[in-house]
Order: structure tokens, then sequence, then C-alpha cells
């Protein structure tokens, strides 16, 4: 940043204020001067115009033939209004006729110029010999019989010396009116950040310890009100985010405990215990058993930090939904033998819409719902795989997992989506796991737009509903 720009807000806004200020105030100075330049123009052409018709009727010739204007219509000197007149008058062939003293002998306007003064006045600017510019017109008089060119001028000295004036009054005055608006500015400046001063200090008292607090918003309908209610609302985020991760640790200090206390009860039994051989591997089996727990654990924690990690990444590819559940059925599908179950998809075609989404991810949550779907069908059970569009919005494509086992528990419904959770029902209670697949689900889903969910509806086994938003060509 360069030196000189000015390093708090309020400085920087009274710089553009007077900045602008100082723009328009040239701007309008310089069409003032130019309108005041041309009224002023216009209003001596205006008075040389009549100036001329006076003239016409002081003019005549003498007894020998001279060109003579009268003098005698005024009764004092001071009274004369054209003494500052310049005046020329020519015959057809060019010669000079008369000429005002004013002129000193130098000529007005130089030779004649065809058609000179037939039409109108013909006003023009030109310079005398001694430099003095003069704002002439020209104009026919017939007199006599003959007919006279007459050229009427006045100096431009004494309008340029008033417009030179002017000018000088407001190079002086637009630096005074910068100046004060410049105090103003600050002070107005000052008083329209003092609530972002007081926002900002009771943002700063602020910390995990009292996240509760919030900004005042005396009034909500301007833009600091908005600002006041943005930032009120990203501490609820916050404050949220904490009591998640506050219960995260704690289920996660719960759930890591109890397997990493069972290995070292069975290490510490199997120590104390002489029978031998077979005494070491059942509490290998036990160690191995509580091991392979303890690592499921870890993987679900690891995803759901992952799919945490994905909202505001870079754009992901897009990928046949269809596709997805495909490759899913394909690595169960040993599971799937051992309990002799049937899979059967409907609805392929709508099943081809792409999904933009990260496939492992957008695979690990199908993997979650299709394998909790196949765990607690009954043997020779069915299991169904269904595409089809919702009927408020066309452009979501929904994907339908239903399974012929014991169901969900009534009022169980949302809480198998919570983490660590494990239903108490007798009949899924042995193929109970973590308790974290479900909810990588639909943390999964949900940073992708979609939704998931089970019919409370379903009488018979568990109906797991996903519904994600299509791109492409179905848009």
């Amino acid at each position: 940043m360069r030196q000189w720009w000015p390093s708090n807000l309020r400085s920087r806004l009274t710089f553009w204020y007077v900045g602008v200020l100082a723009v328009l105030l040239v701007v309008y100075a310089t069409l003032v001067f130019a309108f005041q330049y041309v009224v002023l123009s216009k209003q001596i052409v205006h008075d040389e115009i009549q100036d001329v018709e006076t003239v016409e009727g002081l003019l005549f010739f003498d007894s020998t033939g001279t060109l003579q204007l009268r003098q005698d219509y005024y009764s004092r000197p001071q009274s004369h209004l054209l003494i500052d007149r310049m005046m020329e008058v020519r015959d057809p062939s060019g010669i000079v006729l008369y000429r005002s003293p004013t002129l000193k002998g130098m000529s007005l306007g130089g030779p004649t110029r065809p058609g000179e003064g037939d039409a109108d006045f013909g006003e023009r600017l030109t310079r005398l010999d001694d430099g003095t510019h003069v704002l002439l017109i020209s104009h026919i008089h017939g007199m006599d019989n003959r007919q006279l060119l007459i050229r009427l001028g006045y100096s431009l000295a004494p309008l340029r010396a008033r417009m030179l004036q002017f000018l000088l009054v407001l190079l002086i005055a637009i630096p005074l009116a910068l100046l004060m608006a410049a105090i103003a500015g600050q002070a107005i400046a000052r008083r329209a950040l003092r609530p972002i001063e007081r926002m900002a200090t009771r943002a700063e008292g602020i910390t995990a310890k009292n996240l509760r607090d919030r900004l005042e918003i005396l009034n909500p309908e301007d833009e600091l009100g908005h600002l006041a209610s943005v930032f009120n609302h990203l501490l609820n985020r916050l404050e949220q985010s904490f009591e998640q991760l506050q219960r995260f640790t704690a289920d996660v200090a719960h759930e890591l405990r109890t397997p990493i206390a069972a290995l070292r009860t069975i290490g510490e039994v199997a120590l104390e215990d002489d029978r031998g051989e077979r005494s070491c591997k059942e509490a290998l089996s036990s160690i191995l058993e509580e091991t392979s727990r303890l690592s499921e654990t870890i993987d679900a924690l690891l995803l759901l930090a992952r799919a945490e990690a994905t909202q505001g990444a870079r754009e992901p590819k897009a990928w046949p939904l269809k596709s997805v559940v495909d490759e899913v059925l394909a690595l169960l599908e040993v599971l799937s033998e051992e309990k002799s179950l049937n899979v059967f998809q409907e609805g392929g075609a709508l099943g081809e819409g792409s999904i933009r989404a990260d496939r492992g991810l957008l695979r690990t949550a199908i993997m979650n719902v299709l394998h909790n779907a196949i765990k607690f069908s009954p043997e020779g059970g069915v299991v169904r795989v269904s595409y089809s569009r919702s009927e408020t919005d066309p452009q979501i494509l929904q994907l339908l997992v239903q399974d012929e086992g014991a169901g969900i528990a009534k009022g169980e419904h949302d809480r198998v989506f919570e983490r660590f959770f494990t239903s108490s029902a007798r009949e899924t209670a042995i193929y109970s796991g973590t308790g974290l697949g479900l909810s990588v689900a639909k943390l999964i889903i949900e940073r992708l737009g979609g939704s998931i969910r089970f019919d409370v509806q379903a009488t018979s086994g568990a109906r797991c509903l996903i519904e994600l938003p299509v791109i492409g060509r179905e848009q």
C-alpha cells in the first residue's frame, strides 16, 4: 500500500468524499465559467446590434461629401453611451469612409469579405494591429442611394478581465469549500462509523467462554443492522459448532475408552491365566475382535472428518448415480450371496442422472445405506433399489432402498442418523456397529445439497429415501 494512502476507514471515506466533491466542483465551475462567458459574449453582440441601429440614424454626409457621425444627441460627455465603440464604414469598393477615433487609425476587420453584412450581422472575432481582440458585427446600410458597410465592435479586454476575476474567485472559493467539506466529512464519517466501533468493541469481548453473547441490533433495516445480524448468525453457527465439537469429543472419548479398556482387561487376564496356549489364543481372538471394532470406529471418524472438509473444496466431477450404485452392489455381492439375498434395481434409465460429488464420498454414503439394508435383511430376503424423479422438483433424483428386515423401532427414524447411536431393539442389536455409518451418510448427502430419511410409514422392513440434485442435460 502506498505510504500516502490513509490507513483508517474514516480518513479514506473523507478522502473519497472530498475527491468526488472536488471533481464535481471543478466540473460545475467549468460549466458556469463557460456559460457565463457565452452569455456575456451574446450580450455584447446584442448591444452591438442595437448600437448599429442607433448609428445608422446618426450618420450623414456633410457639404463636402464626407461621411460624418452626429455627436450632438447627448447633453453631457459623461452620459455618452457609445464612447467605447469602435466603428468603421466602407463603400462597396472597400474604401474607408469613416473610422472612429477609438481605432487610432487601425483597420477594423481587414479587407471587405464577399457578402459581408448582407444576410445578417455576421458577428466574428478579430484582432487589431495593437493586439486588441475585438468582437465585431457587420451590416449593410443604404444611405443617399449608396450602400454602406458598417462595421462595429467592442474590445473583449473588459470581458476577459471580469472573467479572470471570476476565475480567481473560483480558485479561492473551491479550496475553501473543500477544506470545510473535509472537516464536515471527517465529523460525519466519525459519527457514521461510531456504531461499527461499538460493534467491534463488543465483538472483541466475545470468546469461547461467552459465545452466547450477541451484538446489539438497533435498526435491523439498515446496513449496520444487517451487518450485526450476519455477525450474530456467524456466532450462532460457531456456538453450534463448539457444542457439536464438545459432544463429538465426549462421544469419541466414550467410544474409544470402551474397546481400549477391553483390550487392557483381556491382556491382563491373559497374563495372569496359566492355562497355556488355548487361553492365549482366546485372548488374542478377543483382542483382534476389539481391535477390529476400534479400527472400524477410527475409520468412521476419519470419514466424518473428510466429509466435513469437503465443504468449500474445489468443484468435483459429475457422476451418473447408477454407476456408483452398481459399483457398491458389486463390492457387497459376496455379503449378499452369503445371505442368499436377491437385489433388484428399478427405473435404471432415471438413475443415469449425473450428480456432482466426490465419487469416493458418494460411494461411501451409498455403501453405508446398502450395507445396512443387506446386513439387517433375513436369509433369502429381497433388497429393492429404485430410481425416480421428485414430483415437486424434476431436478431432484430420488434413490429408494428398501429391505425386508425387522425395520426401525418407533421413535428412532431420526435418531439413527445421530453419531454413535445404536438401537436398543433386540431384533437389531446383534447387527449394531459403531453407530457412525448413517451419520456419515447423512453428512455426505447434505454436503451435496440433498437429503436422506427413513419412511416412518413403512410397515415391513426399512425404506430409506435419498434425494440428490442432478446437473447437465437434466437441468
